[in-house]
């Protein structure tokens, strides 16, 4: 005699299969690695091909590289036709490389060992409070990127990558109209004041960043055509920042270093700053709650990679004011990104 069917039964079994989806997600990761390391998007720009054209450009085994495809077209990533031919999806379209808010970089760094090999190791942190980084490689990995020039071009790129999907949020969010000279701290290859200077075209700006960092910056500020209006000064905000602006911004820096850092550096800013200046600080906040966050995932990124931390408010504030700053205000953009804006105590 057959038995009914057991609703608890039934949901046990969809329970543990996404638990299972969950514990085998890297099988997609690095799926979208390999062809954003054999530049597929990039190949797929001027029209479909088959996993035998892609492999013959590629060098890559035409079986193995469809099987690939076939499964990153079954969830949107590319998309294969009845005769075999694969082509783009709005998905992949940003796993290109010359694009605005281009994944490629970040989708290749992040499957390289550089850095899923600290990933490997985040049992190690957890049981020590050490960075899985150190761990590994025996430096922090901004030493690493220093020595490593190639892998730091790839980083660079991705973090450029990252950094575009929120600036129009974070123009959206922030009125910038009373500033005049604004200080990018750590700027990079200055995408975030190239932006802000082509929408306010009466402001002034600095880009500080070292200067291995700054040589890359010019022809992105010319771009934008504001390349007169931003000076590049190069420096160590560990040490010192350019004083006399009105404003100074950092984006996705303090999360990168432990309190006893980020305090060094928020100091640097308070005695940088004029008496009414403004420092803004763009960073992933934790709020309370159970909902799903990139915040909470990149706070572990960094508990891996750099030792640092996303912050909740109130560790905002505790940072803040050790520094002999006051934290004003947090605001929410239409990114996973907040703007917190402090003063001077």
């Amino acid at each position: 005699m057959s038995q009914p069917n057991n609703p608890q039964n039934s949901d046990d079994s969809a329970l543990s299969m996404a638990v299972l989806q969950l514990v085998t997600s890297y099988r997609i990761s690095q799926s979208i690695y390999v062809v954003a390391k054999l530049g597929i998007a990039d190949l797929l720009k001027k029209g479909s091909k088959t996993s035998e054209e892609l492999a013959n450009i590629t060098d890559s085994h035409p079986l193995s590289l469809y099987r690939v495809m076939r499964v990153l077209a079954s969830i949107g990533i590319f998309a294969e036709d009845s005769k075999g031919r694969f082509e783009l999806t709005p998905l992949a379209t940003y796993l290109q490389t010359d694009i605005v808010n281009s994944m490629r970089a970040s989708a290749i760094i992040r499957s390289e060992e550089v850095y899923r090999k600290p990933w490997g190791h985040l049992l190690h942190s957890v049981k020590t409070g050490e960075t899985a980084f150190q761990h590994v490689y025996n430096m922090e990995l901004f030493d690493y990127l220093a020595q490593n020039p190639e892998t730091a071009k790839l980083f660079d790129g991705a973090m450029t990558g990252y950094s575009t999907t929120i600036i129009d949020a974070l123009l959206a969010a922030y009125d910038f109209s009373s500033i005049h000279q604004l200080v990018d701290i750590g700027g990079g290859q200055g995408s975030l004041i190239a932006a802000i200077l082509k929408k306010y075209p009466t402001m002034q700006g600095i880009l500080f960043d070292q200067e291995s960092v700054l040589e890359g910056a010019k022809p992105l500020l010319e771009t934008f055509g504001v390349a007169d209006r931003c000076q590049l000064i190069a420096g160590n905000f560990f040490e010192s920042i350019p004083d006399g602006a009105d404003a100074y911004i950092m984006k996705n820096i303090i999360h990168d270093w432990d309190d006893k850092r980020a305090i060094t550096i928020l100091n640097n800013c308070r005695n940088a700053m004029a008496k009414n200046a403004k420092l803004l600080l763009v960073e992933a906040v934790i709020f309370p709650g159970n909902e799903p966050s990139i915040a909470k995932l990149l706070d572990l990124e960094m508990m891996v990679l750099t030792g640092g931390q996303e912050r909740t408010e109130a560790q905002h504030q505790e940072l803040f004011q050790a520094a002999g700053l006051q934290l004003t205000k947090i605001m929410n953009t239409t990114s996973w990104q907040n703007i917190i804006e402090a003063i001077r105590l």
